[in-house]
């Protein structure tokens, strides 16, 4: 069983989600849970921080597309700040790298 870690941060209308470790089937549910409830606080402006993500799966991928979806329908905007190569691996071999607003560069890969 992966391990997920999640801390949340809020700066005036922004809400900033730090995850560390792997956002995968085993986690996915912990993620999807967590979002929601912070999307019920209307922040103009989510931020995923997927700098300490390790592993990120096609679960992981498809909740992150779904909260930029909401987001984007919702009148607000969902911002990633960019995670290591193994992250930058997946966004890029999916082409989603040219739909989401990813920010940033890896602090250590």
């Amino acid at each position: 069983m992966s391990r997920l870690s999640l801390r949340t941060y809020s700066y005036g209308g922004e809400l900033r989600v730090e995850l560390t470790g792997e956002l995968d089937l085993s986690s996915a549910r912990q993620f999807e849970e967590a979002l929601r409830r912070l999307e019920r606080e209307e922040p103009e402006l989510l931020v995923l921080d997927l700098r300490s993500l390790k592993f990120l799966d096609s679960m992981g991928l498809r909740l992150i597309l779904s909260a930029n979806t909401r987001a984007n329908r919702e009148g607000r905007h969902l911002k990633l700040l960019e995670g290591g190569k193994a992250v930058r691996r997946i966004f890029r071999l999916t082409g989603v790298d040219e739909r989401l607003d990813i920010v940033g560069s890896s602090a250590s890969d």
